[in-house]
């Protein structure tokens, strides 16, 4: 069982996780229209840049959520390694 803490954690990594992917979203879609409307002016590094520092915030989301996922089991005794959810 979870703490109230670790719950509010998780919940916290999951909007985290759903800014960062609506981010890229929102990014596609204004290198888009910004691409059609600027042609060869357009800052494609800049924009590249932006899309790796928001992969990076998903991979932050994912580690803590791992880190945090054996911190859980290991307060409950388990050992991350060898759990292993049902397919049922």
């Amino acid at each position: 069982m979870t703490t109230t803490a670790e719950s509010e954690a998780r919940k916290a990594l999951q909007r985290l996780r759903r800014a960062a992917e609506k981010s890229v979203r929102e990014l596609d879609a204004l290198e888009g229209a910004l691409k059609r409307a600027e042609g060869d002016d357009f800052p494609v590094e800049a924009y590249a840049g932006l899309r790796e520092a928001l992969e990076g915030v998903a991979e932050f989301v994912d580690e803590e959520a791992r880190r945090l996922q054996e911190k859980i089991l290991h307060a409950g005794g388990l050992e991350p390694g060898r759990v292993r959810r049902s397919s049922g």
